[in-house]
């Protein structure tokens, strides 16, 4: 077994803290979208609640929030929509390396996202940026989920790239073993 994958095994509990925080990090934005907009909609109906001017603003904050660091989980679990119709048709050897070109280039993408949101956040544009409803708060914010969402990519993406490498391997090792 390749040296890399059996440091691998030994982040693997890293990873999985990771994913666990991340994943209870999406059910509280989860909690607060709906508690917010539950609070909106019956500020806009019931007259003794009021309807609070900035609701709308930041659950579709919380809401991209959600949805990169989903798409960073999914891309552990390998649960993104992928196009299988040709797999049967293909080699096996074909297919491994497809799919880690496929993934290189989401980890190439995860880095690009992680550099240049860095840069956006960091700039003064960010800070010229403020929430209509609450001008006391910056746009770094929503723009900051553009770098935790390069971030969440590549944590994810390098342990599959990985796993991608060292499939090559394991039939190398079953052929050891056969003999």
């Amino acid at each position: 077994m390749p040296v890399v994958l059996q440091k691998l095994k030994v982040l693997r509990p890293v990873y999985d803290v990771t994913y666990k925080v991340i994943l209870f990090i999406c059910k509280l934005l989860l909690i607060g979208d709906i508690l917010i907009t539950v609070w909106a909609v019956a500020g806009r109906y019931i007259p003794f609640i009021s309807d609070p001017s900035w609701s709308e603003e930041i659950v579709l904050t919380m809401m991209v929030y959600m949805a990169v660091l989903s798409a960073a989980l999914a891309i552990r679990k390998r649960g993104h929509i992928r196009m299988t119709a040709f797999d049967m048709y293909i080699s096996k050897t074909v297919l491994k390396v497809s799919d880690l070109i496929a993934d290189i280039g989401v980890l190439i993408f995860g880095a690009v996202l992680l550099i240049y949101g860095i840069k956006l956040c960091a700039s003064p544009l960010s800070e010229l940026g403020r929430y209509i409803s609450l001008p006391g708060l910056s746009k770094f914010w929503q723009y900051m989920s553009i770098p935790t969402a390069g971030a969440g990519m590549v944590i994810f993406e390098l342990e599959q790239v990985i796993l991608r490498i060292g499939a090559f391997f394991e039939k190398d090792e079953e052929k050891k073993e056969e003999e």
